[in-house]
């Protein structure tokens, strides 16, 4: 009975997705709407509930990974923790674990690190199931400087070692910073080091004096910034290229896109689904931040489609070439 009252919920929502997220219904209107059906069913016996928490770990085990340069795997979707802090923040991490993501994005500027890691022990997911990222400030710059953030980030996360730890930003003394990662990488205390907001004159400057290359180069790309060249430049070098803000933290309404919601219409998906589908067929990982767990649910699932190439086409048409985060640059 119980797997019934699931299923029929489940169909619900389904339905609703298909029938009215198409015709302009906005992302979060849809999702509350979900979320009050799927809370109808709060009753259900542990069979049920166990039936949910297999189809979370189904989630979990459906993200694919990409392999770096240095032979490691990396999900390729993850979660980003840009502005939530405190409790939020501790929730939004643990709640990203427990619908299925594996991989955690921060930084030592978001001032999170704590929190985050708070969120990944209420978790309960072990350590090593789990892709932990940060990134050294401008502000802690040069070799023992950043050898020292490197301990406070790990402290406050309260982890024995970092999976990915990245140079925010190309500023300050950079060179001496990648130095302290390397020893750090070779020590065995970060399983593959990177860089953040890199240009690729940049990113030459820094292979001509380094022993290891950069695993990962994360950066603005989004549907409005598509960043081709530095695409094709990072795949060249071998680089992982990963999408910060993929939706563009919502500017130029890009929930309401009407290309994009023609093409979900045909897939019976989201604009934000399509965005982070298409940041997947073009090889780029992508950290969607939410606070919302049937948004992070949503956003985990766009493994069970594909764009055509039609579909890329129209959303190649779309890119204004430009940061849309001027005020960061």
């Amino acid at each position: 009975m119980e797997l019934i009252i699931f299923t029929n919920t489940m169909k619900k929502i389904i339905q609703m997705s298909q029938k009215d997220q198409p015709t302009g219904m906005k992302r979060r209107a849809f999702l509350q709407t979900g979320a009050k059906l799927a809370a109808s069913t709060v009753f259900l016996s542990f069979g049920a509930r166990h039936i949910i928490a297999w189809n979370r770990q189904a989630l979990a085990s459906s993200i694919p990974e990409f392999v770096l340069n240095n032979g490691i795997k990396m999900p390729a979707l993850g979660f980003g923790t840009h502005s939530l802090s405190g409790a939020a923040c501790i929730r939004s991490v643990s709640e990203a674990i427990s619908v299925g993501f594996r991989l955690i994005d921060t930084a030592t500027i978001y001032g999170n690190e704590e929190a985050v890691g708070q969120g990944i022990v209420q978790s309960g997911i072990k350590r090593e199931s789990l892709f932990i990222t940060s990134k050294l400030w401008v502000a802690d710059s040069g070799y023992e400087n950043t050898k020292k953030a490197f301990e406070t980030s790990l402290k406050k996360l309260g982890l024995e070692y970092l999976d990915l730890y990245l140079i925010h930003r190309p500023r300050g003394d950079v060179k001496g910073s990648w130095k302290a990662m390397e020893a750090l990488y070779k020590e065995g205390k970060i399983r593959a080091i990177g860089l953040s907001n890199f240009e690729p004159e940049q990113i030459e400057e820094l292979l001509a004096e380094s022993s290891v290359k950069p695993a990962v180069n994360q950066i603005e790309t989004h549907i409005f910034f598509q960043q081709e060249s530095s695409h094709e430049y990072l795949k060249k070098k071998e680089i992982q290229m990963e999408a910060w803000s993929p939706f563009a933290a919502g500017r130029n309404g890009i929930f309401n896109n009407p290309t994009l919601a023609e093409i979900g219409k045909k897939h019976h998906k989201s604009n934000a689904q399509v965005c982070l589908r298409w940041h997947y067929q073009r090889g780029i990982i992508a950290i969607p931040r939410s606070s919302q767990k049937a948004h992070m649910i949503e956003n985990l699932s766009i493994f069970d489609f594909e764009l055509d190439q039609d579909d890329m086409k129209k959303i190649a048409t779309l890119d204004l070439k430009t940061t849309q985060f001027p005020e960061w640059s």
